[in-house]
């Protein structure tokens, strides 16, 4: 897609960033964040990844843990890496944190995908899973969370790894490969369930872009529960956070009863 001026996909991106980041400076007001753990790693039972947007950062993001009250979180490690600095076909060849490259912005269902680097970014995400569950983590206890181009590198990531997860949780994300990449997926990873949430005002991952991962999904045979926020641009809402705690705890329980 050709742009008529320098500034469009910059300002759209910047205009995601900003809403992002009020709404962590209002929400977390008065509720100062500690990056220190009150459980030893060596602890944890549960495993969380959170994997940034393009241009953001993972400490700037570390504050949605503190929104997980529930006591099954005591024993959660949490994980939010940044991803490196690399030219952004969208932002011409600025170099910004990106995990892949993104070739146009707005993204819609028919936007086309850098695949090759896609998978780059997977395999690095594996690594990180693979450590996790070599240090004692069961891969059912293991959960991938993504914000925009964080979502598709979830969707990704849970997708193409060779085992069933806890889950993966996509917010204002897309599917960043082709249907041909669905003979990868193994038997047990498309037994991770997938949770899409989506804002329908969102005017930089459209919301159609998100809705076009549902028949992508279900071809592979994937389980997916997607929700749509209406009045919701390129952010994260409070309720959709809300919502995730829910959805992680409900399937941490059912992996407890499981395994006792």
């Amino acid at each position: 897609m050709r742009r008529s001026t320098l500034t469009k996909p910059i300002v759209l991106l910047s205009i995601a960033l900003l809403s992002t980041v009020l709404f962590f400076a209002f929400f977390f007001e008065d509720k100062p964040y500690s990056s220190s753990s009150q459980n030893p790693d060596s602890m944890a039972r549960t495993f969380i990844l959170w994997l940034h947007g393009l241009g953001d950062s993972g400490p700037a993001n570390e504050p949605i843990k503190s929104l997980f009250k529930s006591p099954e979180f005591s024993n959660t490690k949490w994980l939010f890496p940044s991803a490196p600095p690399n030219p952004v076909s969208c932002n011409y060849g600025m170099v910004m944190p990106s995990w892949f490259d993104i070739r146009e912005l707005p993204l819609t269902a028919g936007s086309p995908n850098d695949e090759s680097s896609v998978l780059e970014a997977v395999k690095n995400v594996h690594t990180i899973i693979d450590k996790e569950i070599a240090g004692g983590i069961k891969p059912e206890n293991v959960y991938i969370c993504g914000f925009s181009q964080g979502g598709a590198l979830t969707l990704a990531s849970v997708l193409l790894y060779p085992k069933t997860l806890g889950g993966g949780a996509v917010f204002s994300g897309w599917v960043p490969f082709n249907s041909s990449v669905i003979n990868q997926f193994t038997k047990d990873a498309i037994k991770t369930p997938i949770l899409w949430s989506h804002g329908i005002d969102d005017k930089t991952v459209l919301f159609e872009a998100g809705q076009a991962a549902l028949p992508f999904l279900q071809q592979a045979g994937v389980t997916c529960e997607f929700k749509a926020y209406p009045d919701l641009g390129h952010s994260i809402s409070n309720e959709e956070l809300q919502y995730l705690e829910s959805w992680i705890k409900q399937r941490m329980q059912t992996s407890s009863s499981s395994s006792s």
